[in-house]
């Protein structure tokens, strides 16, 4: 299925005004035999109260090309870098502390309707992970984000996911620092320290996903 969304720019900023080459908050090698789409680079920074992401996967994470083995990743967001507050999994887990997850999923659905063909989308849930979680199903569902209805929070173009995560739920906790945690299918965990909410020194370490508050308006990004 072709898609025809247009290119977001995700660039670090070093300065108010002065443009930096984009870092990546971490990278994956995916195995070539593997099953589903997976998380090859990712960008993930504060963008005002939200936490921004630009996404890479190895494989198209949603539509025709990934069928019933699209994309089912989950981000975990550690907001104030402390393991006081948070998920509550076995001693020494690389999740524990994790105050948000984002699972990001290429959905498929069959149509009941006779000569109807298969419904693709692409869906993100997120979830809040308080003190009582002991796995990300614990967790509040704060929003369930699809491309079709939420493209201000949400868009695509081919491999590339963005998203904007709104952090402004009064119990998600807010640090200078904050932590990510990826799990890769068969793989070990991953982990990246980023800027948290309350990071301070003006835009450094943030990113800018929206260009003047619009995706439309933003410069295309290299492919």
């Amino acid at each position: 299925m072709k898609r025809s969304l247009p290119l977001l720019a995700c660039t670090l900023l070093a300065g108010s005004s002065v443009v930096a080459k984009e870092r990546s908050t971490f990278k994956y090698t995916a195995p070539p035999d593997g099953e589903r789409p997976v998380i090859v680079d990712a960008v993930i920074a504060p963008q005002g109260s939200d936490f921004a992401m630009r996404l890479r996967f190895d494989k198209e994470p949603w539509g025709e090309e990934c069928k019933n083995r699209c994309a089912n990743a989950t981000l975990l967001i550690d907001a104030d870098s402390s393991k006081q507050t948070g998920l509550k999994l076995a001693a020494g887990a690389p999740g524990n502390g994790a105050d948000l997850a984002v699972i990001i999923q290429g959905v498929r659905e069959y149509a009941t309707e006779s000569g109807k063909g298969a419904k693709n989308w692409l869906r993100v849930k997120v979830r809040l992970l308080n003190n009582e979680a002991s796995s990300v199903d614990d967790g509040e569902l704060l929003a369930e984000l699809s491309h079709k209805h939420d493209t201000d929070r949400i868009q695509s173009d081919g491999k590339t996911v963005y998203l904007l995560i709104d952090s402004t739920h009064p119990s998600i906790p807010a640090g200078r620092k904050a932590r990510v945690v990826y799990q890769p299918p068969g793989g070990k965990p991953i982990q990246a320290n980023v800027t948290g909410l309350i990071g301070g020194g003006g835009a450094k370490g943030n990113v800018k996903i929206f260009k003047d508050g619009n995706w439309g308006k933003a410069p295309k990004a290299d492919p």
